[in-house]
C-alpha cells in the first residue's frame, strides 16, 4: 500500500499550464503508477470514514476518475458534473471563479431523490470555485451536499477555507503550498 507521502511524490508540477502562472499539479503520473489509484482511493475512504452520504457528485475531469471509484466501491449513485453541453437531458448551470479565470458547470435535473446526501469529489481544491458551483447544483437539485473530499487541497490558494466557511466540510489527502 502506497503511504500518502509516496503518492505525493507521484504528482508532476507542470509550470505555466494551462495559463503562465499556474502551477498545475498532473495527477496522470500517479494514475499510471501501479496500484497508486487503488491506494489513493483506499486511503480516501479511510479519511471519509464515518461520513454519511447518499451519492457521489464528481466534477469533470479528473473528479470522474476518484469519484467514480468511490461510489462503486460503497454501491452509490454517481452524479457527472460537467463542462456545458456535455449532458443530454435537462440540466441545471453555475458560473463560478477559478484561479485563472472563470468556468461553468451543469448537472442533470433530478440526479438523485430530493433530500439525498451527497459527497462532492474532485482531484484538487484551489481556489473551491468549482466544488462551491456542484455544492449549489445539488441544492438546486433538492439533495443536501455534505461535504466534499479532494486528493489534494492548494491550500495557499484557500479554496479550502472557502468552503468550509460556506458551510461545507472538506477532506483531503495531501495539502500542498504553492507559489503564486
Amino acid at each position: 500500500m502506497h503511504t500518502v507521502e509516496e503518492l505525493a511524490g507521484l504528482i508532476r508540477n507542470i509550470p505555466d499550464f494551462p495559463v503562465p502562472g499556474v502551477q498545475f499539479k498532473d495527477i496522470t503520473t500517479l494514475l499510471t503508477h501501479p496500484g497508486a489509484l487503488n491506494d489513493a482511493v483506499s486511503l480516501m475512504e479511510e479519511m471519509l470514514k464515518g461520513l454519511d452520504y447518499d451519492a457521489v457528485a464528481a466534477i469533470e475531469s479528473r473528479g470522474f476518475v476518484f469519484g467514480s471509484v468511490l461510489a462503486a466501491r460503497r454501491g452509490l449513485p454517481l452524479i457527472l458534473v460537467r463542462k456545458p453541453g456535455k449532458l443530454p437531458g435537462a440540466t441545471f448551470r453555475k458560473e463560478y471563479s477559478l484561479e485563472y479565470g472563470t468556468g461553468v458547470v451543469e448537472m442533470h435535473t433530478d440526479s438523485v431523490p430530493k433530500g439525498s446526501r451527497v459527497l462532492v469529489v474532485d482531484d484538487l481544491v484551489a481556489t473551491g470555485g468549482s466544488a462551491a458551483a456542484a455544492a449549489e447544483l445539488i441544492r438546486m437539485d433538492g439533495s443536501v451536499p455534505t461535504a466534499a473530499a479532494f486528493m489534494i487541497d492548494l491550500c495557499t490558494l484557500g479554496g479550502a477555507s472557502r468552503l468550509r466557511e460556506g458551510g461545507l466540510p472538506v477532506y483531503s489527502l495531501l495539502k500542498i503550498e504553492v507559489d503564486g
